[in-house]
């Protein structure tokens, strides 16, 4: 009996092993998806209003912007937590755990507006933090049994399905507010009710859904399988995964730190370098608008466009990682950001032309992250993975953290129009990474 049928619980052939595994990854997909758009709309309505929350405990504009900070540092203690987790005791376990985190915080905010407790709502603001790193963690979980040259397009059904819950948690903040107030709640704590609900959905999903644990499942079968990744397009050399196909994945785990493979520090890369680009521009593009006379109207116009270009194409980027490869995906998501600093360079206060730079902004974040993800997907095996990807994240946060915080000081030393340029340059550094990771994929070894 293989593997895979002893999973299963059933003798079967090497076809029925096959079909089941597909029929599992299926089902695990959909419960991605569910997920997805729940965390995504918890995530979305708290962060709408957080910051306006904390100006009216605090009775200052001056630490509007202290929820962003701690909300981001919940989300790189959780991203860690979570994917130790995960390592441990399955999908189920770490996502479950975060997501309840994530409800938990969001209910200690509720609480901490009607009593005005400023410690307490910096306190939850931090906890609540654990339902934005969870909901990303959770792209993970529908790769652990994809097949190598699916891996891509089972992250961008996560990314995808973020998009509903995301848009429709911000257009829900009114009537939210109108309900916290009948219910004797701050308005702006209304979203947050929304965001506790969501977020103990979306745990309660994982929890009771996603059986069997794909990642503990795709653990039991890894002594049987090598990590790789897909075939590269023709005429690319080899695949960049081909230099660990030699080793079982034991023996990989045992002789090469993740951290040390060339997969592992390319992903990272890929989607730091991304992260950073995008944070910082998209940060201060609505300060900038403002100071041009924009009105909120077409703030709200071009990062809704923003958004929806950071999720939306996922489906096709998806595609294209698998089918072209990771590494082709990775520089042209260099190559938009670079055309997007430059066009956000000259935009002034044309607002069309910003409307271009923050889509092309969103669809090179989008093409980064997935390219990443599927090229950490690929160099890890199951026995290091979950842990891996949580290590990842936690950079991905404070990166992003770093980014939105750097940008004020450099447009206030200089302008907008550098911020961009300074972006897209830092983003176009993703050509020589790829052509080092080339490099080093092809060598003889990975170095012990």
């Amino acid at each position: 009996m293989s593997r895979a049928s002893h999973v299963h619980g059933v003798g079967r052939s090497a076809a029925d092993d096959d079909a089941a595994r597909r029929a599992l990854q299926r089902r695990v997909l959909a419960v991605v998806a569910a997920t997805q758009v729940l965390g995504g709309a918890g995530l979305a309505a708290g962060v709408t209003v957080g910051a306006l929350l904390a100006e009216e405990l605090l009775g200052t504009s001056g630490l509007a912007g202290l929820p962003v900070g701690l909300f981001t540092l919940g989300s790189a203690l959780t991203a860690l937590l979570v994917g130790r987790l995960t390592q441990r005791r399955g999908r189920r376990a770490g996502l479950g755990a975060g997501f309840a985190a994530g409800a938990l915080g969001a209910a200690g905010v509720v609480l901490a507006a009607v009593l005005a407790n400023v410690p307490l709502l910096l306190a939850a603001l931090f906890v609540y933090g654990a339902g934005a790193a969870t909901n990303l963690q959770t792209r993970y979980a529908g790769t652990d049994l994809a097949r190598p040259e699916e891996r891509g397009r089972a992250v961008s059904v996560a990314l995808v399905c973020t998009t509903f819950g995301a848009v429709a948690g911000p257009n829900l903040v009114e009537p939210l507010g109108r309900l916290a107030t009948m219910l004797g709640i701050p308005a702006l704590a209304g979203p947050f009710l929304l965001s506790g609900a969501a977020f103990l959905a979306a745990g309660t999903t994982v929890v009771l859904l996603l059986r069997p644990d794909p990642f503990l499942v795709a653990r039991h079968l890894a002594p049987a399988e090598s990590p790789s990744g897909p075939p590269g397009p023709a005429g690319s050399g080899p695949a960049p995964a081909e230099v660990e196909r030699s080793a079982t994945p034991t023996d990989l785990d045992a002789t090469t730190p993740d951290a040390r493979r060339p997969g592992v520090l390319a992903g990272a890369a890929v989607m730091l370098l991304t992260q950073v680009a995008m944070v910082a521009v998209m940060t201060m593009t609505p300060v900038h608008m403002r100071a041009h006379g924009h009105g909120l109207g077409s703030v709200g116009l071009v990062i809704s466009i923003h958004v929806a270009a950071m999720f939306l194409p996922s489906l096709l980027t998806g595609a294209l990682v698998d089918r072209v490869g990771r590494m082709p995906v990775a520089v042209a998501a260099g190559v938009t950001l670079l055309l997007a600093g430059a066009v956000g360079a000259l935009a002034g206060d044309s607002l069309s032309l910003l409307v271009l730079a923050l889509a092309l902004l969103g669809l090179g974040w989008n093409m980064g992250l997935i390219a990443g993800t599927a090229l950490i997907v690929d160099a890890t095996g199951p026995a290091t993975r979950a842990r891996t990807q949580g290590g990842v994240d936690v950079l991905i946060a404070l990166a992003g953290a770093g980014a939105g915080a750097m940008s004020g000081v450099v447009v206030a030393g200089s302008s907008f129009a550098m911020l961009c340029l300074a972006g897209g340059v830092l983003a176009l550094a993703l050509v020589p990474v790829m052509a080092s990771y080339r490099r080093a994929a092809a060598s003889p070894a990975v170095p012990e």
